[in-house]
């Protein structure tokens, strides 16, 4: 059998099992993000002057993790209760279609304005925002799974050094050489989830105050999606910026509003995008700009949104382990920016 039809076999077989294996995998990473914050905020807690001294190690994963579940729960009761306003303002929202339309129709004095009605008419906005909240209350079903995933790594975390110093006894160059790679992968892991979490909270809470003073109904609704949805590299920031933006137009049946949004929100995300991001990162992900859109396509066509989200974890992770082994050296230079994978 060639080396060519092994390949596609095993390419295959691979998406084959993270297509059928989605229910199980997902809430694993989950777990495992959820693990590398903790791990994360734990440093921060430690970092207190006497914490690490008063403060046992099993005690600190208890604090930090309770904190991240509560966290999201939190989040999660404001996000069900603005879908739920937005639900109920819908026939509101409605009624000033005829106002948006009416307006381009006089502005741009075309005929075709009546095609748009009828296709904006026959948009089902309480659906899609029924769909959303089916979106919601699915992640919040997984949350028990990634909870007992979550726990169980916690439990792992402190035999399984033990365990490859046993599997290896005696091969003391392969022990060093997968220490050195797991390594690797949770500082770049660590290292990113900290600095996108930054960015992304402070894109979310400036975006919020725009919101807030132009008077977008659920704000905080608004300013998650735009918090999650740059997570997602290149598209994320579009999507979230326009999101609110035709909200608006929904809400006021005016172009002002819409405009300010776009504007406002537009710019913070060129702004923390373009300057802050890139200062705050700078090279420490070493990503080929046509590598990060392929893995946002590919991953997004297996796995959805969640798999956007996920996609450059993933392919850092692939440039790690692809570098620390001579047959697959060469496809870590391609994926990596500048080819220096050491």
């Amino acid at each position: 059998m060639g080396k060519s039809v092994k390949i596609i076999i095993v390419t295959t077989a691979i998406i084959v099992v993270l297509v059928l294996g989605k229910g199980i995998l997902i809430p694993f990473i989950f777990a495992l993000i959820f693990w590398f914050l903790t791990r994360e905020i734990r440093k921060l807690l430690f970092r207190i002057p006497l914490a690490k001294r008063y403060i046992p190690y099993w005690l600190s994963n208890i604090i930090v993790f309770s904190l991240i579940v509560l966290g999201f729960s939190f989040m999660s009761g404001i996000i069900t209760n603005s879908i739920s306003d937005l639900t109920t303002s819908y026939p509101t929202y409605e009624s000033n279609i005829d106002s948006i339309i009416k307006n381009i129709d006089n502005y741009f004095n075309i005929d075709t304005i009546a095609k748009t009605k009828s296709l904006i008419g026959q948009f089902d906005y309480g659906s899609f925002l029924g769909d959303i909240a089916n979106g919601i209350s699915t992640l919040l079903g997984d949350t028990f799974m990634i909870i007992i995933y979550a726990i169980f790594l916690f439990l792992e975390e402190s035999s399984f050094k033990k365990k490859l110093q046993k599997m290896f006894e005696g091969e003391s160059n392969s022990l060093h050489s997968i220490l050195k790679v797991s390594t690797k992968i949770e500082d770049s892991i660590s290292n990113y989830l900290r600095l996108k979490t930054f960015v992304s909270l402070l894109t979310g809470v400036l975006s919020y105050i725009v919101l807030i003073l132009v008077g977008v109904d659920s704000a905080p609704f608004w300013a998650f999606l735009i918090f999650l949805l740059n997570y997602i590299p290149t598209i994320g920031s579009l999507v979230a910026t326009s999101f609110p933006a035709i909200f608006c137009l929904l809400q006021f049946g005016e172009l002002t509003p819409f405009m300010i949004v776009l504007v406002a929100v537009g710019s913070i995300q060129v702004i923390v995008g373009n300057i802050i991001e890139p200062r705050v990162f700078g090279k420490s992900l070493n990503l080929s700009p046509i590598v990060t859109i392929l893995s946002l396509a590919v991953w997004g066509k297996i796995w959805g949104v969640t798999g956007m989200v996920l996609s450059v974890p993933i392919t850092v992770i692939m440039i790690i382990i692809f570098s620390q082994f001579e047959k697959t050296k060469s496809i870590a230079i391609l994926l990596s920016e500048s080819g220096d994978i050491e």
